[in-house]
């Protein structure tokens, strides 16, 4: 593959990389400063597009997720939720309203970024210096599916927005002669299940001995789609490979109250910990640390006597609300257990290691199950996409000193210069997170305020990481979604809006915060 010189588009001083949600938003925000956006891909939408089945379907209704200044066109207040085609038909219409196609370089993967702003190690995030600081910092290796060449291209400021899901496969590593290799079968990952039609996805199910390795949303409705295309006597169930429990939930309603009520207004979210709270702010959330557990194990009756999770082993040892903390919480389909009933699900339980046998699956209880197809529902590696395009030097920077990338806003890494990550920290509504983010960028990088120091920036990533680690085991995920109300009370001080955005108090302490509340920019 040839090497071509580096070329300039035209004016551009910022680059994009990805046109999912994220990279979407991005490019909305910061179209005055006529930012080009590479797509790998030959259309927008993300994980929406490439790593969605034909069940699929978002984990909310309309409303809760949308963009403050574009509410959904139809359908708003529907209350069922919204299949993967209709987000995508919405997020299309978003592009076209606001011109963002324009800027889209399709079929356009970046391959490498280099850094080329040495100057600004000696002072990179510091007050007098200004984010576009008007010559190159990176310079962008970009490999276009219609030719050989790679073409290099300079950008004073880059917003990474590929995200933690897709693309790269998590494939657990198996001692020799126990992996895949051995197996006669098929063996997929969820990202190449997605790839396939709906013919040929019913043809790899129909009939045959199908093993999925997982318990979370992508492996519950791939176990449903093989339920559902093994109807009839004759047929196999479909296995779950069962290691870790998470606590599902049939619908967005407990005991008859709204779901929001308990974790997504500003006085449910006063109950949980925050970063920088203060010390008066500490021992209140020490003294209400019984309401918040009693809380959880409300909604864990709820969730018990509506789902027979104890019935089959599925019972989580932990609390309810370290899913809530770790952006873990699942909608369960509505027939999944009905599906369960009639044994065309069964469960596997195994927290101790798995390998392949020539004919299925083995544990190290000696156990064993055949199977024809096995799917591995083991996630992605966002962390290996990311650091397969940086610089070796910045590599080794991205999870300093905590083992989790240290983003200040969620957007900014202290020791990465002039760069912004979007989609790398969760919470339960990330389109409406990485629009906050993308509306704070902007003002950043239109000098309405600037970074604090390094060493502030460092000091308050850590502190919200801690933050994380109190609240659940499942910290490394990095979800905000327990003070995500007080995520954007600081985006909002920092931009100069007021951060509270209701009309009264009652309001303001007991409704949901949702986009619509952003929609007016102070």
């Amino acid at each position: 593959m040839s090497v071509a010189n580096e070329q300039a588009i035209s004016a551009s001083k910022v680059a994009i990389i990805g046109a999912g949600v994220s990279g979407l938003a991005a490019a909305k925000e910061l179209s005055h400063h006529k930012p080009v956006i590479f797509e790998a891909s030959d259309a927008i939408g993300g994980v929406w597009r490439h790593c969605s089945y034909a069940s699929t379907k978002l984990q909310s209704q309309r409303r809760d997720y949308e963009f403050s200044d574009f509410p959904w066109p139809s359908n708003r207040d529907n209350s069922d939720f919204p299949s993967h085609f209709e987000i995508l038909d919405y997020l299309e219409s978003y592009a076209e309203h606001f011109c963002v196609l324009n800027n889209i370089r399709f079929n356009s993967k970046v391959v490498e970024i280099r850094f080329v702003g040495e100057q600004l190690l000696n002072g990179h995030h510091d007050h007098g210096t200004p984010l576009l600081p008007g010559y190159p910092v990176w310079q962008l290796a970009v490999h276009t599916n219609s030719s050989n060449t790679i073409q290099w291209y300079s950008f004073e400021f880059v917003v990474i927005c590929i995200g933690k899901y897709g693309d790269v496969p998590y494939i657990p590593v198996f001692d020799a002669n126990k992996g895949p290799e051995v197996f006669k079968g098929k063996v997929l990952h969820t990202i190449d299940y997605c790839k396939l039609d709906h013919d040929s996805a019913n043809q790899i199910l129909k009939g045959k001995k199908v093993t999925v390795v997982g318990f979370k949303k992508s492996a519950i409705d791939l176990a449903m789609e093989c339920a559902e295309a093994n109807q009839g006597p004759e047929v196999q169930p479909c296995t779950m490979v069962v290691r870790t429990l998470h606590w599902p939930v049939p619908h967005y309603w407990i005991w008859g109250l709204p779901f929001f009520l308990f974790y997504s207004t500003r006085a449910s979210q006063f109950l949980h910990q925050r970063p920088n709270q203060s010390l008066l702010r500490s021992l209140l959330c020490l003294l209400l640390s019984p309401m918040r557990r009693g809380i959880s194990k409300f909604i864990e009756s709820y969730i018990l006597w509506k789902l027979p999770l104890e019935k089959y082993g599925l019972k989580p040892e932990h609390p309810f609300e370290e899913d809530y903390a770790s952006c873990q919480m699942a909608i369960m389909p509505e027939n999944f257990f009905s599906e369960v009933e009639k044994g065309k699900i069964v469960f596997k339980k195994s927290s101790k290691k798995w390998w392949f046998w020539s004919g299925g699956i083995e544990f190290e209880d000696n156990t064993k199950v055949e199977a024809d197809v096995v799917v591995m529902a083991t996630g992605y590696d966002g962390k290996k996409k990311l650091k397969s395009i940086l610089p070796e030097t910045f590599r080794s920077l991205l999870e300093y000193p905590s083992g989790l990338m240290p983003l200040y806003r969620g957007t900014i890494h202290p020791l990465v210069p002039n760069m912004a990550f979007m989609g790398y920290v969760e919470s339960i509504s990330n389109l409406h997170t990485s629009e906050m983010r993308s509306i704070w960028l902007s003002g950043l990088l239109d000098e309405k305020f600037k970074l604090p120091s390094v060493e502030k920036m460092l000091s308050e990533t850590l502190k919200e990481i801690e933050v994380m680690k109190r609240s659940t085991r499942f910290y490394k995920r990095h979800c905000i979604s327990t003070y995500s109300i007080n995520h954007d009370d600081e985006l909002c001080k920092d931009m100069g809006w007021g951060s509270w955005r209701k009309k009264n108090w009652i309001s303001e302490a007991f409704s949901a915060y949702t986009s619509e509340d952003y929609a007016k920019k102070d």
